[in-house]
């Protein structure tokens, strides 16, 4: 037998909410197959599997939260079965669901007619919908559905989302902004008190970079254009190979080096409150490839649907507040990991070369990182690499 449990899906979640499965018993499962959906105080993920297996009971009913390492379900194993005690006893109810059990078997059997009355009164409803309705404590049966022969869509759910919001003077989503202010306070307060935090920091220049970056764009269609910002996660990534100390997450009094680049990228959401979901592998990746799936990590992100992957496998983070107009970032390192990579804006600087003052663009990129796994030597080294990469931005493109 295999315990499915809740995953921990970064260092700040202590618990999660079930909003559904996508699995039922007996159902197959394979590596990487999304099986639950849990609410964290960030956002709405989709929980993978990390094994392989037969679904055999589910333990936790949806709307119900639990803390982190509760096992949700039991899977069998390739050739498992039920022990004969489970398969040869008497059906019955599951413990979560027996109240709703108990209460139809003592009620009246219901006539043909009445059965029939109560099917054309139940509420149809997409599976997008009903998990966004749980999430916002919504009562399906209060909905009017607009969809296909009266069905509850998502837009449905959103629009009496937005009304319920408006009624209350945005008191729900000023709740749910402050446990995300409370999570993340925790987390960061973990990180100082925990992690001896050291910072350097190195001004690159990005003339080349961006005319390189002007060509490319000159051929590629407005949907497939690539942003600066995409040209520095893929230098971090690639400069990371260099420096595997400060890619990894550190545990039990050491150190784990992680092979891949996972880099947390830092998203901004728009009722307050940041995420920091990872680019999975970013180093192998063509900026094509990195840009889009940086486009659609952004977007999923801000609308409370990502992986639980996703949360849980950065090795490094980034942010990136230029577009906010700060000059430099120094950031706090988000535990496990054991650094964090910061950028600026890119704006015109006075730069010196041979002899003259010219005007270039140029962006400051900073390093916070843990001095029990590294050193400022090291730290410094990284930032070089990463500015000697950017002067040779075709070398990025693969």
């Amino acid at each position: 037998m295999i315990p499915f449990k809740l995953p921990s899906l970064g260092a700040d979640m202590d618990e999660g909410t079930l909003l559904q499965w996508k699995v039922k018993p007996g159902d197959s499962v394979r590596r990487g197959q999304v099986i639950a959906v849990v609410d964290t105080t960030k956002a709405a993920v989709d929980v993978e599997s990390w094994q392989e297996g037969t679904v055999a009971e589910l333990l936790v009913e949806p709307g119900t939260t639990v803390p982190v390492d509760t096992v949700l379900a039991n899977f069998l194993e390739p050739g498992e079965s039920l022990p004969p005690s489970r398969t040869e006893a008497p059906a019955a109810p599951a413990p979560a669901a027996r109240p709703a059990a108990e209460a139809a078997a003592a009620a009246p059997p219901a006539t043909p007619a009445a059965t029939g009355a109560e099917s054309a009164t139940r509420h149809r409803i997409s599976p997008a919908a009903r998990v966004r309705a749980l999430a916002q404590g919504i009562d399906v049966e209060t909905l009017t559905g607009t969809g296909p022969g009266g069905a509850v869509t998502l837009a449905d759910v959103s629009h009496a989302v937005r009304r319920l919001t408006a009624e209350s003077t945005g008191t729900a989503a000023g709740d749910k902004a402050a446990r995300m202010r409370q999570t993340i306070a925790a987390a960061m307060a973990r990180s100082k008190r925990e992690i001896p935090h050291y910072y350097v920091a190195e001004t690159i220049p990005m003339a080349r970079a961006l005319e390189w970056l002007a060509g490319q764009n000159a051929e590629r269609s407005i949907e497939e254009r690539l942003l600066p910002a995409v040209l520095l996660l893929k230098a971090v990534a690639v400069a990371l190979h260099e420096f595997p100390e400060l890619n990894g997450v550190y545990g039990n009094g050491e150190f784990h080096p992680v092979p891949s680049v996972h880099l947390g990228v830092a998203i901004s959401l728009r009722h307050g409150g940041l995420i920091a979901p990872a680019l999975l592998d970013a180093g192998a990746k063509p900026l094509g490839q990195l840009m889009q799936e940086l486009a659609d990590l952004v977007l999923r992100g801000r609308a409370g649907s990502l992986r639980s992957s996703e949360m849980s496998e950065p090795t490094i983070t980034v942010t990136n507040l230029g577009d906010e107009g700060a000059q430099q970032v120094f950031g706090v390192i988000h535990p496990p990991q054991v650094a964090l990579v910061g950028f600026g804006r890119i704006s015109e600087r006075a730069w010196a070369d041979d002899g003259a003052i010219t005007v270039v663009p140029a962006v400051t990129a900073s390093l916070s990182a843990d001095h029990r796994v590294s050193d400022g030597h090291r730290g410094a080294r990284f930032l070089v690499q990463l500015r000697d990469l950017l002067q040779h931005p075709a070398e990025l493109a693969r």
